[in-house]
């Protein structure tokens, strides 16, 4: 079997690859990019190309039984700034490997979506998969906008896929100058001897991944195979909610360094409460999370200072 996971080189498609590899499955790579922070993987196949390009994006669907959709070009913070933008470079370039995996007959693809911005604000918490969807940001509006897509497809097509609704993944690689991903961030700056900024009071709760659990339930939802009107939208996340107070305790707890905090205005596009309902994952994939935020922020500490920014 071979898998192809479109944006194997960022932080969670460097975790995935590594999963898939333990497993024995063959992987072909295609990104933009080289990985940052991750040597490329032996055995592993390789292809820098762009997303928009189809006849690249061809030759990468061919010939492989499983697709990971990973990649994307905006951020929820940003995505409203330039929303056609938004939708030209992730719908459209989707709906074009939607094609192009029927054409070749793929087995199943798996969507990486977003737990955290396709629900809005929510009703109630945690929130299940079929709560109210309104986001408020563009970024969610087009995840949102392909998971229809899929389910078209899968209508028309018979396309056979998963939806993963990401919480907030962390760990090991990701990015400590990113502009998202609060406890990566948070640990970059305090390795660099500079304070974290919070956006309001801190009092925003979030659902926090630790990212080989978000690996391992991407896998878990390749092998999950549906009845014809079976489940095919999945939360992933924690199950477990922390203010972002919390997530700075926690932090404090886990580091040998001092570390202060900046608190500056809150942003429009922060719910104030956001936290995965877990169960349908737990029962139809048989996958649960099981690094707990501690251990996890450990870890992530841990790979920080490897990087020789303390």
């Amino acid at each position: 079997m071979k898998a192809l996971v479109i944006g194997g080189n960022g932080f969670i498609g460097t975790a995935l690859v590594d999963r898939l590899v333990e497993r024995g499955i063959e992987v072909r790579v295609f990104d933009r990019y080289p990985s940052r922070f991750k040597e490329p993987v032996a055995g592993v196949e390789y292809m820098i190309g762009d997303f928009a390009n189809l006849g690249e994006v061809h030759q990468a669907v061919s010939g492989v039984a499983w697709v990971f959709h990973l990649a994307y070009t905006t951020l929820p913070e940003t995505s409203n700034e330039d929303p056609v933008y938004d939708v030209r470079s992730n719908v459209i370039d989707t709906i074009q490997l939607l094609q192009e995996c029927c054409e070749n007959e793929v087995d199943k693809l798996v969507f990486v979506s977003s737990g955290g911005t396709v629900y809005g604000v929510p009703q109630c918490v945690p929130i299940k998969e079929n709560h109210p969807t309104n986001p408020i940001c563009s970024y969610g509006i087009t995840k949102l906008t392909i998971e229809k897509y899929l389910a078209l497809f899968h209508h028309l097509k018979h396309l056979e896929y998963s939806v993963a609704r990401i919480a907030n993944p962390y760990g090991e690689r990701q990015n400590p100058n990113a502009k998202q991903g609060a406890i990566g961030v948070f640990l970059g700056r305090i390795a660099r001897s500079q304070p974290i900024t919070i956006y309001g009071d801190g009092s925003v709760v979030r659902d926090f991944l630790y990212i080989d659990d978000a690996a391992e339930a991407l896998i878990a939802c390749a092998d999950y195979v549906a009845a014809p009107d079976g489940p095919r939208l999945f939360n992933i996340g924690s199950g477990v909610g922390y203010s972002l107070n919390e997530i700075v305790d926690t932090i404090k707890k886990v580091v040998d360094v001092d570390v202060k905090v900046n608190h500056i205005p809150a942003r429009q596009v922060d719910v104030p409460s956001n936290v995965l309902d877990i169960d349908l994952a737990r029962t139809a994939l048989k996958w649960e999370p099981k690094v707990d935020l501690e251990t996890g922020i450990h870890k992530a500490w841990q790979w920080i200072k490897s990087l020789s920014l303390v």
